[in-house]
């Protein structure tokens, strides 16, 4: 029979009391979680507090962030009705309309009459030729008793015409909401619910019945705002009507309301470039439709990719050139390749300088410095990269194995030749690495640095951001970019993994 091993309660208090630190540090590690845990949740706590963060989420227009994505992928139109004091209304549309000169869509419902109307106009001023003597002054009459001469009334013609005017109204967006103005009222229709407001040329507009929860007013008499979710809004005040119907895609994205292909089908595009007879003599109606695209006046596509383009060589320039200049320096910078601490100390403190300040400060000095344009941005990112991929490259270096390089040294060769074949092979594959990555993480960082001149499209997409207005165009050069980044990361994903000797992912 095998007797038990297990220690008695003796022999327990009796190893306690000579090792009682195997019992404390057990104890420790099971309240180290715990301090660290507490620690976590004290810092959340002071950080939610410190920085506000409930009062600014409850305070957070979150409508007016819904409203910028729905206009990342639609586009507006906007009717706009100005009303007279006796009740008719004036048409107009935005500048620039996406339905062309002379919009006349089927969801604007309008009844129209012609109207007299007498317009008092100032008759056309008199010229007094001066009388030829030599008595004629320069003073005006009066002038010497100090009285200005007061301008003669001038006698006004009254001219009657006739126009055209509309009496009434009715925009649809959809089956459950519209809208009708009529007679100085404006009747909104959404989600089953009707609201009337009472407007005839005045300065205020006047609700009749509480506002429902999808009118806002600030103050009596000020303009309402009618929010239809992703259908569209709609501005009431005095004497106007503003509405902004929306409806989801790109308006125009190949053809602008100047050419001639404007309005028509692809089916009748295509036939018009295949068979059909030349718009323009001077060209094909192939060539035609080509520039009509590249010059699009709302979209500018062509314009939109030579800035890509133009990232994209400012990220692989500024990347290649501070590769090449932290090559060398890097093995001034490593301890173990150069053991004067003087070089190590100076060449380190230079890369600490270069990469200290974000590369899009450098980008707002070369931009001083050179002017708006690609060579500030390439600039600020040859400077950057510079003291990043040295000090990159350093590390690596005093991370290789010695043996290798004590190899080479003991069959007598050349210093130089000690760091071909000893060092290189062992660290050109993590350079080569290390550089493919910045190259893809440049093609990112060059957008930004261009919003502040440094050119590329980062600066393009600014513009188009200021306007508040054309966040459909940021939506396709946002696109554009998300494409070539996953271009250049699938690229430098495959080339690193051939370079470690290892499968694409």
């Amino acid at each position: 029979m095998i007797a038990s091993t297990k220690p008695s309660a003796l022999e327990m208090e009796s190893i306690a009391a000579r090792h009682p630190h195997l019992l404390r540090s057990t104890s420790g590690k099971r309240r180290k979680p715990l301090l660290v845990g507490a620690c976590m949740l004290l810092y959340l706590v002071f950080t939610w507090w410190f920085f506000s963060i409930g009062h600014v989420l409850a305070n957070a227009n979150w409508p007016i962030a819904g409203t910028y994505l729905a206009d990342w992928v639609s586009y507006e139109v906007r009717p706009e009705f100005r009303i007279s004091p006796d009740g008719t209304m004036r048409l107009a549309y935005q500048r620039n309309s996406p339905l062309g000169q002379n919009p006349d869509p089927d969801w604007v419902m309008l009844e129209k009459r012609t109207v007299t109307r007498t317009i008092d106009t100032p008759a056309a001023a008199q010229i007094e030729e001066p009388k030829a003597n030599s008595s004629f002054s320069f003073m005006a009459p009066g002038a010497a008793l100090g009285k200005a001469a007061e301008p003669a009334p001038q006698p006004s013609l009254k001219q009657s015409g006739t126009e055209e005017v509309v009496t009434r109204a009715v925009i649809t967006f959809d089956r459950s909401t519209r809208i009708e103005v009529a007679d100085g009222t404006v009747t909104a229709s959404y989600a089953g619910e009707t609201f009337t407001m009472t407007v005839g040329g005045a300065d205020a507009v006047v609700p009749q019945g509480p506002l429902p929860h999808w009118a806002t007013q600030k103050r009596p008499g000020e303009k309402i705002t009618l929010s239809f979710g992703l259908t569209g809004w709609a501005e009431v005040e005095g004497d106007e009507v503003s509405i902004r119907n929306r409806f989801f895609g790109w308006a125009n994205f190949l053809f602008d309301t100047n050419s001639p292909f404007f309005g028509k089908s692809y089916g009748e595009v295509a036939s018009l470039i295949l068979y059909g007879e030349r718009i323009d003599p001077q060209r094909s109606n192939l060539a035609l439709a080509w520039n009509n695209i590249l010059y699009n006046a709302e979209w500018q596509h062509l314009d939109v990719w030579t800035k890509l383009l133009q990232t994209i060589v400012m990220a692989f320039v500024g990347t290649l050139f501070a590769s090449l200049a932290a090559f060398p320096l890097c093995f001034l910078a490593a301890r173990n390749i150069t053991p004067s601490r003087i070089a190590n100390q100076v060449v380190r403190r230079f890369f600490d300088f270069q990469r200290s300040v974000d590369m899009f400060i450098w980008a707002l000095f070369f931009t001083r410095a050179f002017g708006p344009g690609p060579l500030a941005g390439i600039s600020a990112i040859f400077f950057t990269d510079t003291g990043t991929l040295g000090k990159l490259y350093s590390e690596a270096l005093e991370n290789i194995d010695d043996k290798q390089r004590e190899g080479v040294k003991s069959v007598g060769a050349a210093p130089i030749a000690v760091q071909r074949f000893g060092v290189l092979p062992q660290v050109l594959p993590v350079f080569a690495s290390q550089a493919l990555y910045f190259w893809e993480s440049n093609t990112r960082s060059a957008t930004i640095i261009g919003a502040v001149g440094a050119g590329g499209i980062g600066l393009k997409l600014w513009e188009a951001m200021r306007t508040n207005s054309d966040w459909e165009n940021v939506a396709y050069m946002v696109l554009l970019i998300l494409m070539v980044v996953f271009i250049f990361d699938s690229i430098s994903n495959a080339c690193r993994s051939r370079l470690m000797g290892r499968k694409a992912q």
